[in-house]
């Protein structure tokens, strides 16, 4: 039997607001068990993702992340968690927590009361409307621009631009459909207190709403920069479970900014 220190974070919850932000589980582990264990794990904490951790050397630790249905190659908002629990345990004797990762190095480092985090851009180009994604979404209004997304989780992407806010917030998927059509979409769309605003279904990675995806954000800041003519941007993930942050373009890297509270600490047993 072993016990393996375990945490939940609410990655990028609006201050003083509880509830918000997206879960993520973080496990610190002194070597990784087999793919079947990390799985179960993730299956069972059924969350967005489960981040797992071994150490890697001062200040550095490998870094993988599971969702409750496969193992993905980019996750921001669990990165956010791991980096937040190391930080905050007293882990890190610099001045940033460093993971090697399927998405190669990853940083984050304490950002006042909240913390900041390194990604790497990910790049997009035009697509086609696709009118069984259309249909799937349930909105209301055709998208103003559709955009192709290099693939993040190993699934297909796509990038959805809406008129306004509204379109986002009232979009009402049939989930059941989006799964059938094995895209994962970001919608987003001009905020009405925000830069941008967004949301985020991945049937194609086992999870039928995020609620606030880092990795999304690494292509929506770009592309929001270049459509707005700004390098640091405030964001808000609008879908049930809401939450907030600051993206800020960085050469080919994009930095992220949140708060990380803990909502809960244990132990997992198996």
């Amino acid at each position: 039997m072993s016990s393996i220190p375990y945490f939940e974070i609410h990655a990028f919850a609006e201050p003083g607001q509880a509830f918000t932000g997206n879960p993520a589980g973080v496990c610190l582990l002194e070597a990784f068990p087999g793919d079947r264990i990390l799985k179960g794990i993730a299956a069972s904490n059924n969350l967005s993702e489960t981040a797992f951790l071994v150490p890697g050397g001062k200040d550095r630790w490998q870094l993988r992340w599971f969702t409750p249905a496969l193992e993905v190659d980019l996750c921001g908002h669990a990165t956010l968690a791991a980096g937040a629990v190391v930080l905050t345990e007293g882990r890190v004797a610099g001045d940033a927590a460093v993971f090697d990762t399927r998405s190669g190095e990853l940083r984050v480092r304490r950002d006042g009361a909240a913390f900041a985090m390194d990604l790497p851009q990910i790049g997009f180009r035009p697509g086609g409307r696709n009118q069984a994604i259309e249909a799937a979404l349930g909105v209301d209004t055709g998208p103003v621009a559709v955009m192709n997304v290099n693939r993040i989780h190993g699934a297909r992407y796509q990038m959805w631009v809406m008129a306004d806010e509204a379109a986002v917030r009232l979009a009402e998927p049939d989930h059941g459909r989006l799964r059938q059509l094995d895209t994962n979409i970001i919608l987003t769309a001009p905020g009405e207190h925000t830069d941008f605003v967004s949301r985020f279904f991945a049937p194609a990675s086992g999870v039928d709403e995020d609620p606030v995806t880092g990795s999304a954000h690494c292509t929506l800041a770009p592309y929001w920069g270049e459509r707005l003519g700004k390098t640091r941007m405030s964001a808000r993930q609008i879908g049930p479970r809401p939450g907030a942050l600051e993206v800020e373009l960085q050469g080919e890297r994009v930095a992220l900014y949140g708060h990380a509270p803990r909502y809960l600490e244990g132990r997992i047993t198996l």
